[in-house]
């Protein structure tokens, strides 16, 4: 099977890439410019270049199905970098060129919490690509939506935790905390993510289906900064509390220079939490606890 991978440079998409390999699928890979990433040398990756919002179909010929990975999660309205524009524009000139192009099959990695009527920008234009993929008429679809993804990011990648311990647990003596630290997050492993996207481009269980993509173990937030403390074989910090008014009032004074955007800040405090049984029982993937052992990467990486 022949498919054709965007945003395979990414986090995900790294993973993502090796999963396809592994079973033995030919990827295209579409990267915008630059050398060839560490990783794609291989004779299984055929690369072409283009930017995700031209026209697309001059690369989905012979193609079977698509990973559609290109996301980002802070904008730089400068350079045309907006989540209206790699999210929204860029899927729906995906579903087009596959439409066009005869394709079978396209997954859609999208984001728990996209909704139509979403606090943030980020959540409004992930629902707004969904729709395009859900309205597609293509014979194969799925739309995943990861909750907190974490794993060894490798050199040159951040995730979440890596971010977080470089920002804020090394850094701070005293770890401050938004609000009460009590909101709930559901961490899920990288790789258990990338397995899940490829079998959804053939699996016929999950046609037509959009699947919230989270682990079995729900934790509030400040015992994921302290499982997070310990993986470093630190003993937990002290944390001290912050007024959500107070960092709310921040965001708006200091937003350039804070490590996190007001839309990730709305939605860390609101929790990022779902029903982890549907990817469980639809999907063989290999599970991998949030637990210290899973997140000694960050010793090396941070």
């Amino acid at each position: 099977m022949r498919v054709l991978l965007t945003g395979g440079t990414g986090f995900v998409g790294h993973y993502v890439l090796n999963e396809l390999i592994s079973k033995g699928y030919h990827v295209r890979a579409l990267l915008r410019r630059g050398g060839a990433p560490e990783g794609f040398e291989r004779k299984e990756i055929e690369i072409v270049r283009g930017d995700i919002n031209d026209p697309l179909e001059k690369f989905m010929e012979d193609i079977d199905g698509i990973i559609h990975l290109v996301g980002i999660i802070k904008e730089t309205p400068s350079e045309n970098v907006t989540f209206e524009a790699l999210h929204t524009s860029a899927t729906q000139n995906v579903v087009k060129a596959a439409k066009a192009s005869g394709v079978k099959s396209l997954v859609f990695v999208s984001a728990n919490g996209a909704a139509l009527n979403g606090e943030t920008k980020y959540q409004t234009s992930k629902w707004a690509a969904e729709e395009a993929v859900r309205n597609s008429g293509l014979p194969h679809w799925c739309i995943l939506r990861p909750g907190l993804i974490f794993g060894d990011p490798g050199i040159e990648r951040e995730e979440f935790c890596t971010v977080v311990t470089k920002t804020l647990i090394r850094p701070f003596p005293i770890l401050p905390i938004f609000g009460d630290g009590n909101y709930q997050l559901q961490p899920v492993h990288v790789a258990e993510v990338a397995q899940a996207t490829v079998e959804a481009l053939t699996l016929s269980s999950v046609n037509q289906k959009t699947i919230t993509v989270v682990g079995r173990d729900r934790f509030p937030y400040k015992s994921i900064l302290d499982i997070m403390t310990l993986s470093l074989k630190l003993k937990p910090k002290p944390k001290i509390n912050l007024p959500l008014s107070l960092v709310r009032t921040g965001m708006r004074f200091a937003g350039k220079m804070l490590p996190i955007t007001p839309d990730q800040f709305a939605m860390l405090i609101a929790g990022n939490v779902g029903d982890a049984s549907e990817f469980y029982d639809q999907f063989e993937v290999t599970e991998r606890s949030f637990c210290t052992e899973n997140l000694s990467y960050l010793r090396h990486r941070t």
